[in-house]
């Protein structure tokens, strides 16, 4: 199972991870200096929910705004056992 919402196809994001020192000019420093940057991954909030499609149930992958905007439709607890 990829790490990707089945519903709206959310999936991972790569960035950078900057590591600054020194003081800002406004504080009274020289300024900040950048001293390493490493690549890191943005990893969206996947959750393993029972889904009804299509008349049967599914397990899938689903992000929290699609839950929360009522995309998942979870089955009846009567259709389960």
């Amino acid at each position: 199972m990829s790490k990707r919402c089945f519903f709206c196809g959310k999936k991972s994001a790569t960035g950078s991870s900057i590591q600054r020192r020194g003081l800002a000019k406004k504080k009274g420093g020289v300024g900040k200096k950048i001293t390493g940057i490493t690549k890191r991954k943005f990893k969206p909030n996947l959750q393993r929910v029972k889904v009804q499609i299509n008349g049967r149930i599914r397990r899938v992958l689903a992000c929290t705004k699609c839950i929360k905007k009522g995309k998942v439709k979870k089955p009846l607890l009567s259709k389960l056992t």
